[in-house]
Formats: C-alpha cells, structure tokens, sequence
C-alpha cells in the first residue's frame, strides 16, 4: 500500500483528530467529510474502535501499514509494554524527531526536509525519514540548510521541546537524551486498542 498523499484535512475530520498538530481542521466542521455531516456519525462495534485507533496513529505519524506494523512487530520482541514500547519507536524516527525540535511545522514537512537531505545525524547526513535515532545521537542541520525560510518559520513558532529531547538554540543542535515515557506521548492514542486490533 503506498503513502496517503491526499488531503490531510479529510482524514483528520474522519478520525478526529489534528493530524498537522495545529487543531485548524476541527475548528469550523469537527465531523467527519460526506454529504450528512454531523449527522454521519454512528455507534462504532469494537472492531471499529480498534481500527479507528490504528488509523489514527498510522496517519498520525505518515506511515503506509507494512511500515507500521512491522515496527509494531519489533516492539513486541522487547521487554516491557508492547503498546508503550511501539509508541517509543514511533517517536524515535528521525522525521519525527526533526519535527519535534522544531525545524518543521508538521511531519510532512520534517520528512520531506529529511528526504531531501537537510538533516544530519552525528554529523553524517541521513535522507532516510524511518531512520531510527537512539539515544545519544545529535541531530542537526546541514550548513547550507541553516538558513530556510520554512525552517527559520517553524523555529520562530515553536515554544516546546519535549524533556527527551535537548536543543541548542544557537547551534540548532538538538541530542536524543532518553526514550520517551508515557505521559509524554500523545494522550489522545488509546494504544491498547492497536494491540488488540494486530491481536485478532
């Protein structure tokens, strides 16, 4: 299956939920698209609570469904809560990461700065979105790059940088410190409902 590329809104009124971060798709309409409007909604059965649940979380973080689940796979092989173990993951990709330091104003964004080579890992330049950081690592901006206006933009505006995270303003240099807990992951993502759902 190939990465949604549509209208991000749609999607975020379907489910509920902002996926760009900025809560503008539910302002005006907060239901889902279609003729009905908020007339549309029914009981959803469990089945489609769990799905609904992984939807979220999959569009949450731009990843077709063979990437997500085989990382929820990998999560599974480690110690501890498989649900909190994949939601570490996620928040481990490199896209996500450059987005939570603030070079980008959503995901999409950060991905393509990394797909286009913008971004560094230790130094060494990385175009890989999925690339998985682990703690230690320092990510940072290529010397060209430095000066964007897109990323200039999205530094001027961010005012939280999660306490897994370090960034040096001046040297635009954020280090992975830790893997996130639970509490600072998103609250809005019932993750035991995907772990029934891959459990079927």
């Amino acid at each position: 299956m190939a990465r949604y590329t549509g209208p991000s809104w749609k999607i975020s009124r379907r489910l509920g939920i902002s996926l760009s971060g900025t809560g503008k798709e539910l302002q005006k309409r907060p239901y889902g698209p279609g003729q009905h409007g908020p007339n549309s909604r029914k009981k959803m059965t469990e089945y489609g609570l769990q799905l609904q649940e992984k939807q979220k979380l999959r569009h949450m973080y731009g990843m077709t469904e063979r990437q997500f689940h085989k990382l929820f796979e990998i999560a599974g092989k480690r110690e501890g809560i498989h649900g909190e173990n994949f939601m570490a993951l996620l928040e481990s990709r490199l896209d996500n990461i450059v987005y939570r330091l603030g070079f980008a104003r959503t995901r999409r964004q950060s991905r393509q700065l990394v797909n286009h080579g913008h971004v560094t890992v230790d130094g060494g330049r990385v175009d890989v979105p999925s690339y998985r950081v682990v703690p230690g690592q320092k990510i940072s901006l290529r010397e060209r790059s430095m000066n964007m206006d897109a990323i200039k933009d999205a530094l001027e505006v961010n005012d939280f940088v999660p306490s897994y995270l370090e960034f040096d303003e001046d040297n635009k240099v954020g280090t992975y410190v830790r893997l996130p807990e639970r509490s600072e992951l998103p609250a809005e993502i019932n993750e035991q409902l995907i772990v029934e759902w891959y459990s079927r």
